[in-house]
């Protein structure tokens, strides 16, 4: 039996959670493996936890590569907690992908054997993203290789970062040059913050006393459009300092700069939540477009981060709702509204129920736009079916609903409000498989619905994330 802190051998057999691997060792005990690990390799690990039926451990040293893996792009790789799958090849991440959802609504949800297909792929598997969201810091997170450098011979300063934080460690952020799923421009938007913030040096927020002025950072592109949005989020809003980067950010962008945003947040996390909003370039929001749609973005609204993908997700949700023509259908958790424009067309009337304020009325101004009558969206909390109920009644009770909560799955009590509606159809878009398996559990309590059939679609390359579409059935 191996002891804790001892280096173990040992080949990968399977996949895990967490971004774990799983081998076995020859007394028969299973081991699951930290770290940048693929199926097939053969690693060494140090053993950090001891159960009675199996060990945990932690990469030290690959010493026989799979054939399954690829040499990861980007620098950040294996300390960035973002792209944790560039090591897999692009067609052992679908699989994987898919495994997972399987392993999701059977382990969490119950499911014997659940229809799941293929995963569909990405069209593009780099530079996807049409959002990014960066922290500012006041202290740059140390890579291994800059441990033992001394300060003054660092590259960067070790007092300013903005860039993503390292699994697990929330007050510390690595400084990034290049995000390689983000597009150029948005890089460059970064690198100019960056640098001028630099330049200038700014008080930057900590999370332990709770004062400073830099915050975060979001930068959106359209992925149909190229229009650029630059959101800088602070603590207060200082205008004579607004108005210089907006003049620098002009001079590096040009008119492909569409707005410039200064957010202000004064809550003590650190979401990237505009409270309040001084607009200093453009209209304060970009648009974007799926298909033959425009959408209105505004900073605080939720909007798929891969326009093209998203393309053929909203397709799949058509695909699987099987619409008929006449139907009444509620799309939950609606953002900009996307889903119900999509759905539109296709069905009878449709109701957005979203919780965001800022969201609803783009809502509302998107579906203006395409002269889609027959949408309607209401600023609601799902979690109050009382509150609510006689307005859903007043609008017609549905025949298919769509809910794409967002990764944490819905809160139980919205799940009980959909139960109690009681639709024929859900369509349950998911950004989780495990909100997918425990919502469906939930759903398909006392026998009430079953699953017929899932979709997963790889939104997100070179990540451990999939999105599904599963449609749910009511039990006659």
């Amino acid at each position: 039996m191996a002891k804790k802190g001892q280096i173990i051998e040992v080949e990968l057999f399977d996949t895990a959670d967490k971004n774990r691997c799983v081998g076995q060792l020859e007394d028969g005990i299973k081991v699951f493996v930290e770290g940048p690990v693929a199926v097939g390799d053969t690693v060494r690990a140090k053993v950090t936890k001891m159960k009675k039926r199996f060990l945990q451990a932690r990469l030290t040293e690959v010493v026989k590569f799979s054939d399954r893996r690829t040499e990861p792009r980007c620098k950040y790789f294996g300390v960035c907690g973002g792209c944790k799958w560039q090591h897999f090849d692009y067609s052992e991440q679908l699989r994987v992908k898919r495994k997972q959802v399987v392993d999701a609504l059977e382990r969490l949800g119950g499911f014997e054997n659940p229809s799941v297909a293929d995963c569909i792929p990405a069209q593009d598997t780099f530079g996807y993203r049409n959002k990014i969201d960066m922290d500012f810091t006041d202290m740059r997170y140390l890579t291994a290789d800059e441990m033992n450098v001394p300060e003054e011979d660092l590259d960067k300063p070790l007092d300013f970062a903005l860039g993503f934080h390292a699994p697990g460690c929330f007050a510390k952020a690595i400084d990034i040059d290049q995000c390689d799923i983000a597009s150029d421009d948005m890089n460059l938007a970064v690198e100019t913050v960056r640098r001028f913030m630099i330049e200038r040096k700014p008080s930057i927020y900590s999370t332990f006393t709770h004062e400073g002025f830099l915050r975060n950072l979001v930068v959106r592109q359209g992925g149909a459009t190229g229009e650029l949005m630059v959101n800088l989020i602070t603590s207060s809003h200082d205008k004579p300092m607004m108005e210089e980067l907006c003049t620098e950010l002009q001079r590096v962008f040009g008119e492909k700069l569409t707005t410039f945003v200064n957010g202000i947040c004064t809550r003590k996390n650190m979401v990237a939540f505009n409270e309040e909003e001084h607009v200093m370039l453009g209209a304060g929001y970009i648009t974007d477009r799926l298909g033959e749609y425009s959408y209105r973005i505004s900073p605080n609204s939720f909007f798929q981060t891969n326009t093209a993908q998203a393309e053929v997700l909203y397709q799949e949700i058509i695909n699987q709702a099987d619409f008929q023509g006449s139907e009444t259908v509620y799309d939950l958790f609606c953002g900009t509204g996307s889903i119900a424009l999509f759905a539109a067309k296709h069905c009878g009337k449709v109701l957005g129920i979203e919780l965001v304020e800022s969201a609803v009325a783009d809502a509302q101004k998107n579906a203006a736009a395409h002269g889609a009558e027959n949408c309607t969206f209401r600023q609601m909390d799902l979690m109050h079916f009382g509150k609510i109920r006689d307005d859903l009644e007043s609008f017609g009770l549905p025949d298919v609903v769509i809910t794409d909560p967002p990764r944490a799955g819905m809160h139980p009590k919205a799940v009980k409000m959909l139960r109690e509606l009681a639709p024929p159809v859900i369509i349950y878009v998911s950004c989780g498989p495990a909100s997918l398996g425990r919502d469906g559990q939930l759903l398909c309590e006392d026998g009430l619905y079953r699953l017929v059939s899932c979709q997963p679609v790889d939104m997100f390359p070179q990540t451990n994330h999939v999105e599904s579409v599963a449609r749910f059935e009511l039990c006659s």
